[in-house]
């Protein structure tokens, strides 16, 4: 299903990352992407293998773990074309089985405060509404990042008692039931 996740909102188009269509925008280079967007201000609160500056290299090695973890879109500004984030979806098997996602975002410094987080997540929450009525969204916020925090719960998940999912490096977990 997250596969053919593609969406876009008033200010954004979400696509998965090797699927440029040149109708639409042209296909990214993903290690310029990635390089720019995983800055270290952007991976301060994220584990800390992820942290620190981003050369080719770790770049492309980063890619190739995603690719093999996760189904990755890229989130590009309609305005400019211009890539300014990542969102990162892990398909899992809910106990009751159903379908669960973890669902990650990361935004470019400079497309911080300016809404496009909460744009971001509220065209994905209803993307999924519009595909499936068997699916759980969960999330996971450093605790050093309210922000985030505040768009997820303006999305409509919510808190995750610590001893539900566990809790790992200072974050807080975030669900959201679509059933």
């Amino acid at each position: 299903m997250l596969e053919k996740c593609t969406f876009e909102t008033e200010r954004l188009r979400v696509i998965e990352w090797h699927a440029g269509a040149a109708d639409r925008w042209p296909r990214p280079d993903l290690t310029d992407a990635v390089r720019s967007i995983l800055t270290p201000a952007v991976t301060r609160s994220l584990p800390p293998g992820w942290q620190g500056q981003y050369s080719a290299e770790r770049a492309r090695t980063w890619i190739e773990e995603q690719d093999a973890e996760s189904t990755v879109l890229v989130v590009a500004e309609k305005a400019s074309g211009e890539i300014i984030g990542l969102v990162l979806l892990s398909e899992m098997t809910s106990e009751q089985g159903g379908a669960d996602v973890q669902v990650g975002y990361l935004l470019a410094e400079h497309a911080w405060g300016r809404g496009f987080a909460s744009e971001l997540v509220a065209g994905f929450v209803d993307w999924c509404r519009q595909r499936t009525e068997q699916l759980v969204l969960y999330a996971g916020v450093g605790a050093d990042n309210p922000a985030s925090n505040r768009v997820l719960e303006k999305c409509g998940f919510s808190p995750v008692e610590t001893g539900e999912t566990g809790s790992d490096h200072g974050e807080q977990k975030y669900r959201l039931d679509l059933r």
